[in-house]
């Protein structure tokens, strides 16, 4: 049954087909600390956030630094956040879906830059302009 109650979200989910994301467990870009070298797709993102397959069950509210990389744009979307939620997967195909808040974008230490904001609303504008068109 659908869920016909309020819509919490801030912001519009955009599903971006072959995009994917690695992560690193903390907040330091530029420690020693590597990515891992495992690809995760990704089920939808929006300007607040990222929800993924994955096989590592994240611990609530633990810090982390994700790479998203999606086909046709030349970098990777590097951004900072938080688990805000797991679950188990119902394909079973991951074992996980993990959720992620966003930090707060901003020109101050700690936080996302505005850029990397930019960038995600004209994804939004790329693929909810996709999904219009394919719909009517």
């Amino acid at each position: 049954m659908e869920y016909k109650g309020i819509n919490r979200r801030a912001h519009k989910r955009i599903k971006t087909k072959g995009a994917t994301v690695t992560y690193k467990e903390g907040r330091f870009f530029f420690s020693k600390k590597q990515f891992v070298e495992e690809f995760y797709p990704v089920v939808e993102m929006s300007r607040g956030g990222v929800r993924f397959l994955g096989k590592k069950l994240f611990a609530i509210s633990s810090k982390v630094s994700i790479k998203i990389s999606i086909p046709e744009e030349s970098s990777p979307l590097i951004l900072k956040g938080k688990v805000r939620w797991t679950s188990l997967n119902p394909a079973m195909s991951y074992k996980y879906q993990i959720g992620i808040q966003f930090d707060p974008f901003a020109w101050k230490k700690g936080c996302n830059h505005p850029e990397v904001l930019e960038k995600i609303m004209k994804l939004e504008q790329k693929f909810l302009a996709n999904k219009k068109s394919v719909d009517h």
